[in-house]
């Protein structure tokens, strides 16, 4: 594969999560979240002439990333279609899948998709996949007031969120919205400055772009799919950004599943499908934060099939 730049994303928690997988020369591997072909690149370089690698990405810019290697198979997909592509390409069982679930740096740096606050003139829109059909905007322009209230409480956190809401639904009828400046006029009465003021722009842009790319839901399909194409002492090794992702992560590998609801035997131990690897969860070091300030949310978590 090619070395790609690094306007494209630094690969978060390299070493920590490639060891994870605990990859061996035959080993078939499979990264959902392809982006700039970081990881992708240290997995190859593990492998033997009899293993493989398959990586998924929906994003058409992701393509350009892309070498032809015969131990390497792109996918062109959504990774909540896991399972479905594995089986197509005739495999059974894989040894180990890594999810890097970070947006790359390169989407934030495209001043056209519109999902940084910083570029004013941006499209709302937000897609991952730019042949999907939602973008920001059209959820903005019709979605309920309800509906976008809970957008922004539950995907943005935001305490303010039905203010917010209520805001936008009046202000949509005078002039619908198109433009990031649109959607930052709209919240700058609700912020602040300084920190505080880009911390509730990235909470209601975080918002908007989980709801647009349908977040949460395809990571709970991918997660459910890993317990049917892993191998029993296969692993898992998913890099999170933000907490409602890293609870998911953290209640489906201790638990099974997404409430994280225990279920004891008759010892007392908990009934998961998954050995933990690493009790405590893996954050970058204090030298990788201060080489790529994108990595500071990161956490690292491992399990093994049982």
């Amino acid at each position: 594969m090619k070395k790609m730049t690094d306007a494209y994303h630094i690969p978060v928690l390299l070493k920590e999560s490639v060891d994870g997988m605990n990859i061996q020369p035959d080993s078939i591997c499979v990264d959902v979240t392809f982006g700039g072909g970081g990881h992708s690149r240290e997995i190859l370089s593990r492998l033997g002439k009899k293993g493989h690698l398959y990586s998924f990405d929906q994003d058409e810019d992701a393509i350009k990333n892309i070498e032809k290697s015969d131990n390497f198979t792109f996918v062109r997909s959504n990774f909540r279609f896991l399972k479905n592509f594995i089986r197509y390409y005739g495999v059974e069982e894989v040894d180990s899948v890594l999810a890097d679930l970070g947006v790359s740096s390169h989407h934030f740096d495209d001043s056209e998709r519109g999902f940084s606050f910083r570029f004013e003139e941006g499209d709302l829109d937000m897609r991952m996949n730019q042949q999907a059909r939602k973008t920001a905007a059209q959820i903005l322009n019709t979605y309920s007031e309800e509906e976008l209230a809970d957008v922004f409480y539950l995907y943005g956190e935001l305490k303010q969120s039905r203010r917010i809401a209520s805001v936008i639904v009046k202000t949509r009828k005078e002039k619908p919205y198109k433009k990031t400046s649109d959607l930052l006029a709209t919240l700058d009465s609700f912020v602040g400055r300084g920190e505080k003021e880009k911390k509730i722009l990235a909470q209601a842009f975080q918002a908007l772009r989980i709801e647009v790319n349908e977040e949460m839901e395809t990571l709970k399909e991918m997660l459910q799919q890993t317990l049917d194409i892993l191998k029993v002492g296969g692993r898992i090794s998913v890099i999170t950004y933000h907490s409602l992702e890293d609870r998911i992560v953290k209640n489906f590998f201790k638990t099974g599943n997404f409430e994280g609801r225990v279920d004891k035997d008759f010892y007392g131990n908990i009934n998961t499908p998954f050995k933990l690897i690493n009790n405590k969860v893996i954050i970058p070091s204090k030298e990788e934060e201060a080489r790529n300030p994108r990595s500071r949310s990161a956490k690292l978590r491992i399990v093994e099939k049982k």
